[in-house]
């Protein structure tokens, strides 16, 4: 497994894509396949870890001589990982970064790349939009969600869908839902819209309860400071078992991301504890938030955010359970064990080996 190298992949997890990664390499353990997970310092794993960057390695402020050197290093620590995973002769690799160097330097090496992301990432765009360049015949794509597959197929043909999972049972809680309370988690920076989510909830008669990561302090510092207290509180970053027990205590959980958010496990988060969701319907997120699991609003403002979140609130959380095991790991990782074997299986030639071949 191939990490990006921005975040540990550790608890707290930064994002979805860290808690993706390690949950995958993790039940891939427990299913008895040797893994290796080339990450950055400081992750954690049941598989066997390599990191190729420090645990003190941050992006955009690596300075040199000629200006910031997040990039170069980036690209000298994946190197490294495609020159070992060359080396070592891996059957499979499960690309879960944001370099465009797999996707040219891994020829005929069975390869599953997962697009968590829009298309929106440059290099990659570079590559695959390249008239000399084609996907080989041994490698796959995967995306998040069908309406993030639907995104990457109008520049890669093929791309797959398997929506994201969680482990239900690290979800569930029995924790009392607080009637007068509404949750919201995830990082916060300008695009997951928490001012907009604040404001909707001073609507209603609630109090609001916010955990996160401060990944945008300008933001967090202009915007979202000014409107805490008050019955708004924010309650830091969480880790998993806190996480769990603040959303099982909410009535309804928020969600106002103003971008095209390819998955959004935050609502599967949510949902998996009985809590139903009142979101904006941006992204996958009407995939996800059936009217069995929560109300989406009927448009990207605070006032329409209010009545969802009034309407959402009244749900039964146990149909709102019930729709979230849709979303069950073990139905995604076996949906990625599945793929694997296809592109070993793809191999066109054989590989040699000291006295004889192997596919």
């Amino acid at each position: 497994m191939l990490a990006h190298l921005h975040h540990p992949i550790a608890e707290p997890f930064s994002g979805g894509t860290e808690m993706h990664t390690s949950l995958v390499v993790d039940e891939l353990v427990r299913r008895g396949h040797e893994v290796t997970l080339f990450a950055k310092g400081g992750s954690r794993t049941s598989g066997r870890l390599v990191p190729l960057v420090g645990d003190d390695f941050v992006f955009g402020q690596m300075p040199g001589p000629g200006g910031d050197r997040s990039g170069v290093i980036l690209d000298v620590a994946v190197r490294s990982a495609l020159a070992a995973i060359r080396q070592d002769r891996y059957d499979v690799v499960l690309n879960n970064s944001f370099s465009a160097l797999p996707y040219t330097e891994l020829a005929a090496q069975p390869m599953i790349t997962i697009l968590h992301t829009p298309p929106t990432l440059e290099k990659v765009l570079a590559v695959i939009t390249d008239p000399a360049w084609a996907p080989d015949p041994v490698h796959a794509f995967v995306s998040v969600s069908e309406v993030n597959s639907a995104s990457w197929r109008r520049l890669l043909a093929g791309v797959r869908c398997i929506p994201n999972g969680i482990r239900l049972d690290g979800w569930s809680d029995a924790s009392r839902a607080e009637p007068d309370l509404a949750v919201w988690a995830g990082r916060i920076t300008p695009e997951k819209g928490l001012h907009l989510a604040i404001d909707a909830v001073r609507a209603t008669d609630l109090r609001l309860e916010i955990s996160g990561p401060i990944a945008d302090r300008t933001y967090f510092d202009t915007e979202i400071v000014p409107r805490l207290g008050d019955r708004v509180t924010h309650v830091g970053h969480l880790a998993h078992d806190e996480l769990a027990r603040q959303l099982g205590r909410g009535a309804v959980f928020v969600s106002s991301s103003v971008w095209a958010e390819p998955f959004g496990l935050t609502l599967v988060e949510a949902m998996s504890c009985g809590t139903p969701v009142a979101a904006f319907a941006t992204g996958a997120a009407a995939e996800i938030v059936t009217p069995a699991a929560g109300v989406l609003a009927r448009a990207e403002t605070p006032e329409a955010l209010a009545v969802a979140i009034e309407e959402a609130r009244h749900a039964d959380r146990g149909a709102v359970r019930r729709r979230a095991e849709d979303f069950d790991a073990q139905i995604m990782v076996d949906r990625y064990e599945e793929l694997l074997r296809e592109v070993v299986d793809r191999r066109r030639v054989a590989v040699p080996v000291a006295g004889g071949a192997r596919e």
